[in-house]
Order: structure tokens, then sequence, then C-alpha cells
């Protein structure tokens, strides 16, 4: 399923959502080996299926697969796998077939259906009272009390990250001997294997609810090892218990093993799947691979419409990784199916927020503090947009109420500080700040303090104040000296670069990937240039083994820069949902550490890999200009150059080769290839130029400097783009000579 989902009005999607569900209910009747696929042997079966009246022929048969379905549908046929899910989803959606007429001819119950009771046998609700009473009489503990549960039963949905377990290891020591005696006595006694399935599960679940996670993982892992046919919930629960415990990586892989076990065994447990795709969803999350957990919250939509929590993990998925009109839309999509949803209306502010929208923000925020009067994170949150909007006695009203209930909220007493400055109280502003110094003396309220000191004096003529020169008026003394636009853009490509970290990714990396990790996540094949695409997820793994190094939260924040600067382009291009991996791999080459040419080698064998022409060591001449197109369009977007490319590709008809050699030349090129690379590698050398200090931001130039000739003044390389001046040298123009370190 792709994103177009979700771009749709609520009133439209719950009917949407619907449809899928029930066009992947048909398709899962007739993938009977369960590779994701229809091959024709299956295409054949669903439609005899769903036209009992009509009499195929073989050949008319074969006739309809390979033109009206495989033809025309190309794009979804994966190899022989066959039709995927999606193609069948756009058959639907384009009006070749009625999937509620289909539904019904098949004989599909429209919903899945949930047990009555987990507990199937009296006995086993005697060991489970009889349990209950042992924990309580040696801890006096009770049932812990949770919002997080499911509205099914034991499908209980993760919480937020934790860093450890949630119990004593003396606490399990205490009850290990009695714990013996319910499982190898009480619950081997079964008279049946059901009956033995049954106590085990319901020991680790009481085990579980009083917080006894290693304890109720033997119970669900011996319940998954013994009973082959039944291995569903006690995976999905032991990975619910590995979750508690911080440990992850397991959790993970019992999760995945609960799902392969939903595709194996018997259907009395799709009830569970949802819940176990959320579940798995939240633990990637937790490892950094949003876009991963994105496809499970989604299956898990498709599988329970209802699921609102699914919905908002998803919205709120796609909100960090800088999907953001896709992720209101499940937001709001979550809120309407739970009006009292609370962090989904605050999720859903944090998006507005990032979008621009800080009035809808504030309404989201207060249906925040409607639902939840006194939330912390609200009231900081509508503090700071009203400081934004100039609203200051608005802000200085979040900021008290929030005081209030967290005294020692430092960002909270600096946001009351500018607040009352703000609205001309100096004294009482004065005043707050020494309190906040006592209670909260930090360095980052010290910096912040300082910062604003610094904002405040901007053009009063003190150090730090400066204006800002037209770039008409700046000169270069030669032309080694870099222009103050090339540099502005090279900058911008180098703060991309430590967002992402993928300076500090060996470029090397990229070969051995694209080699190991790329063919393992082929989704399709283009017949005609062999070009590799996967989904947006598959390439978060790869990213994840070439950025190995970053820890979760920093990984988040360079995959989102990577969506947003380069996935988002790569997948409007294709209008697939699918992102060609070798392409993505070449735009990344020039970006990673390694010698310059070394860089460039790997690009072009990327773009070599790709075309699929085995032996030649030539690329297509288009495919080169495509690629060199889509490297300036993502890097260097303002200089113009796209449409000189598009007319030279227009106007080469011929299906001419190029070598390495003509490819560094076009890649080389100042004004229709990367030639801001020179600039860029400049920014990378991050040695300190002599003793000079920038004129303007007074900071020590680190890397290039730029030397005005006529008052003699240096600036670093960011001043320089930026056209800031010591507000005290005014001239007609000004002359500059680049000085590298």
């Amino acid at each position: 399923m792709t994103l177009d989902m979700w771009e749709i009005d609520i009133v439209d999607s719950t009917a949407l959502i619907h449809r899928s569900v029930k066009v992947w209910r048909i398709f899962q009747l007739f993938d009977l080996n369960r590779d994701g696929g229809l091959n024709r042997d299956e295409m054949a079966a669903l439609l005899v299926s769903i036209n009992p009246r009509v009499k195929f022929s073989n050949k008319k048969l074969e006739d309809i697969i390979t033109n009206d379905v495989f033809g025309t549908y190309h794009h979804f046929v994966d190899g022989e796998r066959g039709l995927i899910f999606d193609g069948l989803f756009r058959i639907y959606d384009n009006g070749a077939g009625n999937v509620d007429r289909d539904f019904i001819i098949l004989g599909l119950k429209p919903y899945l259906k949930k047990p009555c009771d987990e507990i199937r046998f009296d006995v086993t609700r005697d060991i489970v009272n009889d349990l209950k009473t042992l924990l309580q009489e040696k801890f006096k503990l009770t049932y812990k009390k949770s919002n997080k549960f499911s509205d099914w039963g034991w499908s209980r949905e993760l919480g937020q990250f934790i860093e450890g377990g949630s119990e004593s290891d003396d606490k399990c020591a205490l009850v290990s001997k009695e714990l013996d005696v319910f499982r190898l006595i009480r619950a081997h006694a079964a008279e049946s294997m059901e009956e033995a399935f049954d106590r085990h599960m319901a020991i680790g679940k009481v085990l579980y609810d009083h917080s006894l996670n290693r304890e109720a993982l033997v119970s669900f892992r011996t319940a998954a090892a013994d009973y082959a046919m039944m291995r569903v919930r006690p995976h999905f629960y032991a990975g619910n218990c590995l979750y508690e415990l911080g440990r992850y990586g397991e959790a993970k892989d019992e999760f995945f093993r609960a799902l392969e076990a939903a595709k194996e065994g018997r259907s009395d447990w799709d009830y569970l799947v949802p819940q176990i795709r959320v579940n798995l969803g939240i633990v990637l999350e937790n490892e950094g691979m949003i876009l991963n957990a994105c496809e499970h919250y989604r299956e898990a939509v498709i599988l329970r419409p209802s699921h609102f929590r699914a919905l908002k993990r998803l919205g709120s998925a796609l909100v960090l990784v800088g999907e953001y009109s896709a992720g209101v839309k499940a937001l709001k999509e979550a809120i309407f199916k739970q009006k009292d949803y609370v962090d989904a209306y605050y999720d859903l502010g944090l998006a507005l927020i990032a979008m621009g929208d800080e009035d809808k923000a504030i309404l989201e925020f207060q249906k925040v503090l409607d639902l939840k009067p006194g939330d912390v994170d609200a009231l900081y949150k509508l503090g700071g947009i009203f400081l934004d909007i100039g609203r200051y006695r608005s802000a200085l009203e979040m900021y008290t109420k929030l005081l209030n209930v967290w005294p020692n909220h430092w960002k909270a007493q600096l946001g009351k500080v500018i607040s009352l400055f703000r609205t001309g109280e100096i004294k009482q502003a004065k005043k707050a700040l020494k309190e906040t110094l006592k209670t909260a003396d930090r360095v980052e309220l010290r910096d912040r303090i300082a910062y604003l000191k610094q904002l405040q004096n901007n053009g009063n003529g003190r150090v730090g104040a400066y204006i800002i020169v037209e770039p008409s008026k700046f000169k270069t003394a030669d032309e080694k000296t870099t222009l103050r636009r090339e540099l502005a853009i090279a900058l911008d490509i180098r703060a991309f670069q430590k967002i992402t970290k993928l300076n500090q990714c060996d470029v090397e990396l990229i070969k051995k990937q694209m080699n190991e990790n790329a063919n393992n996540n082929v989704d399709s094949v283009n017949s005609s240039q062999a070009e590799r695409s996967v989904r947006k997820a598959s390439i978060e793994g790869i990213l994840r083994e070439l950025l190995g190094f970053l820890k979760p939260e920093k990984f988040v924040a360079a995959v989102k820069a990577i969506n947003q600067k380069i996935l988002s382009l790569l997948d409007d291009e294709s209008k697939s949902g699918k992102v060609d991996v070798g392409l993505f791999l070449a735009v990344v080459a020039p970006l990673c550490r390694g010698h310059v040419d070394k860089r460039k080698r790997v690009a072009y064998q990327m773009l070599l890999l790709r075309s699929g022409n085995e032996g030649s060591s030539e690329i297509r001449k288009t495919d080169a200009q495509r690629y060199i197109k889509l490297l300036r369009t993502i890097c260097v977007p303002s200089l113009g150059a796209t449409e000189m490319l598009e007319v030279s590709e227009e106007t080469d008809t011929t299906s001419s080769m190029v070598s390495l050699t003509e490819f560094l030349a076009m890649f080389d090129d100042p004004d229709w290839g990367f030639g801001i690379m020179s600039t860029l590698l400049k920014l990378e050398t991050r040695e300190r130029n002599g003793c000079y200090v920038c004129a303007t931001c007074r900071y020590p130039i680190i890397g290039s400097r730029f030397k005005e000739r006529k008052s003699h003044f240096s600036l670093c390389s960011h001043c320089y783009s930026g056209g800031k001046i010591p507000c005290t040298i005014k001239q007609e123009e000004y002359i500059f000579k680049e000085y590298a370190n």
C-alpha cells in the first residue's frame, strides 16, 4: 500500500480503508504460496472464482492475464511472484473490478473475528486463581494499571521506550521454586496438548501482568517450543516481555516469528496480527527504523481499520521522517476514530508547527489541555508559539501555568523571563531572571541569555552588529576567489552532510551495499533497463548499514533529511512508491567520505551496475545526463542548469554511450555538471586559518578566509556567503580575495 491511501479527506478515508481490507483478503486468499504475489496460476484461479458463470478457455485466460493484467499493470508485476498487492488494488481502484461483489462471491467475511475468551479450560482458571493468590501473598502485588491495552484481550500495545527491565531479579528468585510446581506439574499434567498450551499461556499472562517479565518469558517460550501449531500468541507475548526487559533485538525477532507463524498457522489467530504489526513497529522505532515501522503500521490499519492507535503511530512516524501532509491525515483519522485521543492531538499540533501553520497548531494544543488540564508539554509548546507570533501576554500565561505544575522547568522559566521583557515589565523580568539563575544555573541557560544579548546588540554598533550587503556590491579580486552565491550553495550541501553524517561514511561502503544488500531488497525489475526499485523502508535498511555508528535518535534525523531532500524527489519521479536504489546510491556517493576521484568513480560504478549491461564498461549518455540533472536538482537547485539539460536530453535521440573519462568530464563541467564539488572540498577541510577572527561574528576562521582589499578586514565562509559586513564599515562596493588555510 502506498502513501496515496492517506492523501484523502477524512470522510472518504474510512471507506477506502474498508475497501483496501477487502482487496487484501482477496489477495491473501489466492496467494497460495505466500510469496507476496499472484502468479499466472493464482491469477487464473482468481479470475475463474469471481466469474462463476463464465466458461473460460485456457487461451482466453492466458490472453486476459498476459494483456489485461500483466501487460496493463506491468509496473506492479514482480518477476516470478507475479502481480503484487498494489497492482490488484490499482485494478479495483481503476474500476476494472467490483471488490464488494467479488468479496461476496468468494464467501469472505467482512471483518476478522476475535476469540470470546483466551482461557479455554476450567482447570486453567483454577491454576490462574491459585497463582494470583500466591503472588499477592508473597509481594502484596496487584495488577498493574495501564492504558496501553488494545480492545482485544492480551493484544497489548507496548508503551514508550524504556531503558531497561521493569522487575527485580530477587523478586523472581523468591517465586522460582513455586513457579516450577505450576509449570512442571500442573501445566504438564494436562490431558491434551491444547490444555497444556492453555495453562502455560495463562501462567505467563499472570506473571506478565505482575511485571515478572523474565518468568513470564519462560512460560511463553515453553508454549512456543512445545506446541508448534499454536505459536502465534506465545511469540507475540514473548516479544512483549523482551521489550519490557529492554532486549529490543530479541523482541523484534519474536514478533517476526509471530508473523511467520500467523502465515503458516490457523486462521483463528488472525485477530492478533494487527497488534503484532503495531508492536513490531514500536520496536523498530526504538531502533531508529521509522520508515520500516511505517510499513507495519500501514499493514495493521489495512487488516483492522478501527485500530486508531496504529493510525496515530503511523501519523507520528511519518511526521518524524518529514512526511508532514501524510502524517497529518493519518493523525486526523486516528482522532476521527477516537475523539479523546490526547497523544494524537499533541502530535498533530507538532506536525502543524513543522508545516508552519501555527494558528491550527494552537487549536490542537488547546484541545490537549481541554482533555488533560495542566499538560506540561502542551503548555510549553503553546508558550513557544505565542512568543514566536508576538502574543507575549498569552505566552506569559502559559509559562506561568506550567511553572505552577513544574516549578524547576528551566526552559519555561527562561520563556517567562523573555515574555516579561517583551511586555515591558523589566523589573519583574530581571527579578525572574535572578530566580531562574538561582534554581537552574545551567550552561544552556547562560548560553541562551548571551545569545539574546547578542541579538539585542545587533544594529547598535556593538560587537556582533552587522549589516547585510546586496550581492551586486560583492566583487572578487580574481577567478580563484569563490563567488558568494556558489559558497552559499556549498555551505547548504555541507550542512546536509553534517546532518546526515554522510561525510563520516566511507564511500567504499556504497559499493559493498550495492553488491551485497540491494539485490536482496529488490521488489521489481524493469525489463528494459534492469533498474532495481525498492521501497523506502529498504533504503532505510541500507542507510542503517552505512551509518551504523549513529545512535537511533541521530539516525532518525539523518533519515528525515535524506527522505526530504533525496528520497521524496526519487519517489515523485517514479510515481510508484519505490526508489531506484542504484540511482540513490549514485547520488549519495559524492557526499560521502573519501578521495574526490574515488567518489566520482563509485557514482559511475553505481550507474553501470543499475544499467544491467553486464561486461560493459560504458553507460548510456541519457543515464549520465539524468543522473547529473538529478544531482544538481537535489544539491544545486538555484544555479538554473536544469532547463539546459532538458534541452540536451531532447536533442540526443541516439543511444550513445559514455566512458568513465567522458562521465568525469560531464561531472566536473562548471555549467552543466557538478562543478560545485571543488568548493565543497574546501569546506570539508576543517583546519583553523592562522590566528584570524571573523570581523562580523568574531569567531576564529576555519577553512577559507575572505579578505576585503580596501578595509583589510576578514570574513569567515558563513558571513561572506550571507553578505554580513560589520556595521561600522560602509563602502560602495567590497572586493574580496580568498586565502586558503
